[in-house]
């Protein structure tokens, strides 16, 4: 990356900087490949927060399977997070996974986890997983709320044999044909995943981010206090593919032990430390061990750190400093909060990031862990918090005795409650990747790059005003 023009004395935000296009080769956004370099196995450079209300399961699941790589919170029991790791291992990587559900559940309880909306929809099995029929969401926007999804089933079922369907485009072409919106996928009657004409499409577009044994890789943090070493080992015979050790102020003792412990168990897989906002920060945190360094104090949209404290650093400035560090003591760097549009992705990526973080931005989908609830006005939302707030405190440390649980929530940070709307064109994850990386594949296009290592060397970065950033904006209204 180079600025175009004179560098600045002053660190930037994402909103400071902008893209100059260069001359370009590139005839079509789908030569780029957006595949990463940092040693994880992912095929697009989008890691989902290790957040309470962002990566569960299944949005891990869904996102490695469109080629990012979700990162489970460290908040969930041990033995939680080793039957979340195994079980987005067994979800299918053709096919999307279902939502299961069994006859007696009622339409009101189908709407907690799908809104009615097309290309989604819910497998209906018996008490004993046998299968019964699928109900396509849209359906359950029509039916009585305390109607049974078993009385919702009619007439025969429109399903798919997996054994029909050997690439993606196969299934796009047979859902088609049959004018199907959404249906399960079975094998020999055991419903394997389920297809919408729409997830077929991108699986031909998309490339999932798999393990050694083909199934789709998950990431997990983890705490820097107790027993570490135990708890590294313990996801990584689980099948964890890349460990998450994780703190607020990453650039601590606490932290370079906890690092230097895990490290000597020598697991094999990646290993990412933070978070962190400057050159000294990685250099310590790379002598530990860390492979990948997470940068970012402050600039996530439920943290409230800067505020409270003062500490943090602007996080376009922070990634540039700490990306250069790390690529001459060949480590790696993840830009950690702060993107709000697919333009700050594209920027945290110029600066020298293998990868982006994502939080309260995934947290308003359907994929996201919660359910989902409705406003005064109708609208959908789920909610979201940080995690250094009275509510994340609580779920971390709620079997604490009174007395020292009080004094953390005392001193509580972070927004504890926030809706986050689901946005009616883009109500699932995989939407919002759609246009992530179509944003990212056409900066990459104007920089003249067919690669994340040649975009970081041909983007050319500008300074501008305020009044320049809110000019690049569309309007809201017509003239």
């Amino acid at each position: 990356m180079e600025f175009y023009g004179q560098a600045p004395a002053f660190d930037l935000t994402y909103s400071d900087v902008f893209l100059v296009p260069s001359r370009s080769g590139i005839t079509s956004r789908m030569d780029v490949s957006l595949a990463t370099d940092d040693g994880t196995g992912a095929q697009i450079p989008i890691v989902s927060a290790n957040m309470n209300s962002v990566t569960g399961p299944r949005l891990a699941a869904s996102l490695a399977r469109r080629g990012g790589l979700g990162v489970l919170p460290q908040d969930l029991p041990l033995q939680d997070l080793d039957h979340a790791i195994r079980w987005v291992k067994d979800q299918p990587t053709a096919f999307d996974t279902p939502v299961r559900m069994t006859a007696d559940a009622t339409v009101a309880d189908a709407l907690l986890a799908l809104p009615p909306v097309s290309g989604h929809g819910v497998v209906v099995e018996d008490d004993h997983g046998r299968f019964l029929g699928a109900i396509p969401s849209t359906r359950l926007g029509s039916a009585l709320a305390d109607a049974t999804l078993g009385n919702l089933l009619h007439g025969s079922v429109a399903s798919i044999d997996a054994d029909d369907v050997p690439t993606a485009r196969a299934a796009f072409d047979i859902m088609v044909a049959a004018d199907l919106d959404f249906a399960p996928v079975l094998r020999h009657g055991i419903v394997v995943g389920t297809l919408s004409r729409t997830s077929a499409l991108r699986s031909t577009l998309y490339t999932p981010a798999l393990d050694s044994d083909g199934r789709l890789v998950v990431a997990s943090a983890l705490g820097i206090n107790g027993d570490v070493a135990a708890k590294a080992s313990a996801l990584a015979r689980a099948g964890v593919d890349v460990l998450v050790l994780d703190t607020a102020h990453g650039h601590q003792e606490g932290m370079l032990e906890a690092l230097a412990t895990v490290s000597k168990l020598d697991l094999g897989i990646p290993l990412v430390a933070g978070n962190v906002v400057s050159e000294a920060g990685v250099r310590d945190l790379v002598g530990a061990g860390a492979t990948i360094i997470k940068v970012g104090v402050g600039p996530g949209a439920m943290c409230t750190t800067r505020m409270m404290t003062a500490v943090g650093r602007p996080q376009f400035s922070a990634v540039l400093e700490t990306a250069e560090t790390a690529t001459e003591l060949g480590a790696h760097v993840w830009a950690d909060g702060g993107v709000r549009y697919p333009r700050d992705v594209a920027l945290a990526l110029a600066a020298g990031a293998s990868s982006v973080m994502v939080g309260s931005w995934f947290a308003g989908t359907i994929e996201a862990p919660g359910n989902l609830r409705t406003d005064d006005d109708g609208r959908l939302y789920k909610e979201s918090w940080g995690m250094a707030s009275t509510k994340a405190v609580v779920e971390r440390f709620g079997r604490l005795d009174p007395y020292e649980l009080a004094r953390k929530m005392l001193f509580a940070e972070g927004i504890s409650s926030s809706k986050i709307y689901l946005d009616p064109l883009r109500p699932s994850l995989e939407d919002l990747l759609d246009m992530i990386t179509s944003g990212l594949r056409s900066s990459f296009t104007y920089a003249g790059a067919t690669s994340l290592a040649e975009f970081r060397e041909r983007a050319r970065v500008g300074l501008q005003s305020a009044s320049g950033y809110e000019e690049g904006k569309a309007l809201p209204v017509s003239w």
